[in-house]
């Protein structure tokens, strides 16, 4: 059983009231799951602050409390830590709480706009393919080996972070793949991790709503890097422009990779096929069931991450040709009368941009058509949205505007920011349908044989979000059903 001083010794202690050496159960920064033998951190958050709730932790039993402002006149019975900043004290404390998983796991993070779970997923295949325990932390799900749950969160709390991460230390992992979000940076979610590596992606367009610049996004994702160990590796996309930005103040061993500049692990895209493509990776040729440049750029990372942690190169390279994409990453699903549709999570610009790029370089015969159906989340970057509708009008034959989660914001005002960036031509092209069944079907029987229906914005998730209720959508079902072909 932890006491309050064994979970609260790492942390930078203004003042206490009260006594340290009583016995902690469980932490949590949620008054409503406050129970007696548990330690309350309030926390200010984006749109609430933790130190509101106290008198109601209080009130259901706690008798222990770390805050950054105490009550003048404390409670007696109840111990208050004070602290400067109790996002980051929750992490130390949830890691020291969980017996530092972390450090018993060699922990790798990917961090970028695009392709983290893409990365992190492949890697924990690849591992578990090559014979390690290992777990995952994804967008998609979570995994302790073979063990699903489903995912909250890109990068969930340090109380569930840390769980997961001693459930997989009590399994035998040996180790843990996870995407780190801008957001769990700003937020200290990561603070009290001990990474063996960190590997960036890219960065373009995305959670400016968040940030408010892209100089804060940036900063969200470089601090990742700045605070790994001298210990772990900084592997970055030398090809991206912010690369090198990201290691500029790390203390960890940086490398590199990239398919268009000299690096230290390199690529070159041989064939590109609808079933895959050929990839030289460092002078071996391999045959992946990948498609698109940005599948190669997460390929090469994961291989390089692997080399990095002692792995066999043609051991990695003959596991890597042998899986298969993530849900609702470049998904296909063709229709009895040879039309197919191409399911993809891509909802930034960029991510947009690359799919349609790499539909362009599968389709053999002009003649054929690309019918787009996109839309934008409600309640998030709003300055995305006219890039993105301009990206899909400029790639495709036709475009169909739609909604995407629209949380609290009314479909048709969504798609009106959307249509603010199509030019006359781009406005010849495109028709709006705020249902999104409807879009679906409608692009579907736009099509005709050969040409290709791209569903793009949600991937993986199966629900849609209007005025708050979240009810049961998958783009993949609405595809089959049009098609005849729903399993």
């Amino acid at each position: 059983m932890k006491t309050l001083e064994d979970i609260i010794k790492n942390i930078p202690v203004k003042s206490v009231t009260g006594k340290v050496n009583i016995p902690i159960e469980a932490v949590c920064f949620d008054s409503r799951q406050a129970m007696p033998g548990s330690l309350f951190v309030a926390v200010r958050g984006t749109s609430e602050d933790g130190h509101r709730f106290i008198s109601n932790a209080i009130q259901q039993g706690i008798s222990a409390i770390v805050c950054e402002t105490a009550p003048e006149a404390p409670p007696s019975g109840v111990t208050f830590v004070v602290t400067d900043n109790s996002a980051e004290a929750l992490g130390i404390i949830c890691a020291d709480f969980y017996d530092r998983p972390s450090e018993q796991l060699t922990l790798v993070g990917i961090t970028g706009t695009n392709g983290k779970t893409t990365t992190a997923t492949l890697l924990y295949r690849l591992f578990r393919a090559l014979g390690y325990k290992a777990g995952l932390i994804s967008t998609v799900a979570y995994y302790v080996n073979d063990e699903k749950s489903e995912a909250s969160h890109t990068t969930p709390d340090p109380v569930r972070l840390n769980s997961l991460m001693q459930q997989m230390v009590q399994q035998g992992c040996a180790y843990c793949f996870m995407e780190v979000s801008s957001h769990s940076v700003v937020q200290q979610r990561i603070a009290g991790l001990h990474f063996a590596g960190g590997i960036f992606s890219n960065l373009t367009h995305d959670h400016l709503d968040f940030h408010k610049t892209f100089a804060g996004y940036l900063k969200a994702k470089k601090t990742f890097f700045d605070l790994l160990p001298a210990t772990a590796f900084a592997l970055v996309n030398k090809d991206d422009r912010n690369g090198m930005v990201m290691t500029q103040n790390t203390r960890a061993t940086v490398k590199t990779y990239a398919l268009k500049s000299m690096a230290d692990f390199r690529c070159r895209v041989m064939e590109k096929h609808f079933d895959g493509m050929q990839l030289q990776v460092d002078g071996r040729e391999t045959w992946v069931r990948f498609i698109g440049e940005f599948n190669a750029y997460n390929l090469l990372a994961v291989y390089a991450a692997a080399l990095l942690l002692h792995q066999s190169p043609q051991e990695v390279l003959t596991v890597l040709s042998t899986l298969a994409p993530v849900d609702g990453r470049f998904e296909f699903i063709r229709s009895p009368g040879g039309v197919t549709a191409v399911v993809d999570y891509a909802h930034t610009p960029d991510a947009l941009e690359n799919v349609l790029h790499a539909i362009h370089d599968l389709l053999r015969e002009s003649s054929k058509q690309i019918i787009t159906v996109v839309g934008c989340g409600g309640d998030r970057d709003k300055t995305k949205r006219p890039e993105m509708a301009r990206i899909a009008a400029g790639m495709s034959t036709r475009v169909v505007l739609t909604s995407d989660n629209p949380r609290s914001e009314e479909p048709n005002t969504i798609i009106a920011d959307m249509t603010a960036g199509l030019d006359a031509e781009g406005q010849q092209k495109t028709v709006l349908i705020p249902d999104r069944r409807e879009a679906i079907r409608a692009a579907c029987l736009m099509a005709r044989p050969g040409d290709i229906v791209l569903v793009a914005g949600k991937g993986h998730e199966t629900y849609q979000i209007v005025k708050g209720v979240k009810s049961h959508f998958d783009d993949r079902e609405a595809v089959r059903e049009v098609f005849g072909t729903a399993k």
